[in-house]
């Protein structure tokens, strides 16, 4: 299986979080479809008792973090559908530092 980094929006008011982590589970399933393994550590890291998203020193350790299994990683994949954050940014200019391909995708319609 191809690794694959996957990059969507998570960050917003209470609705525009719940909004973004439903897209990035079938970002998630979309991967997984296409027989990838794929991780989403802005969904993972974010969750209840691990690293809270509105500390900035918690949010640098968690970009850190999915930074650092990005290496290991084969491609990052930019799901665009909801628009290309600052986050998401962030990964895309680290894949292209590390030479990663950067893939852009869409579920046009499937959520």
């Amino acid at each position: 299986m191809r690794r694959v980094v996957i990059e969507s929006p998570y960050a917003g008011n209470l609705w525009q979080r719940f909004l973004n982590r439903r897209y990035a589970r079938a970002c998630l399933r979309d991967c997984l479809d296409r027989d990838e393994s794929p991780l989403a550590s802005h969904l993972l890291y974010t969750q209840r008792g691990v690293l809270r998203d509105g500390d900035a020193g918690e949010r640098a350790r968690g970009i850190a973090a999915g930074l650092a299994w990005g290496q290991a990683a084969d491609a990052t994949v930019v799901y665009t559908d909801r628009g290309v954050s600052v986050g998401m940014r962030i990964g895309i200019d680290a894949a292209k530092r590390a030479n990663r391909p950067v893939e852009f995708r869409s579920l046009s319609g499937r959520i």
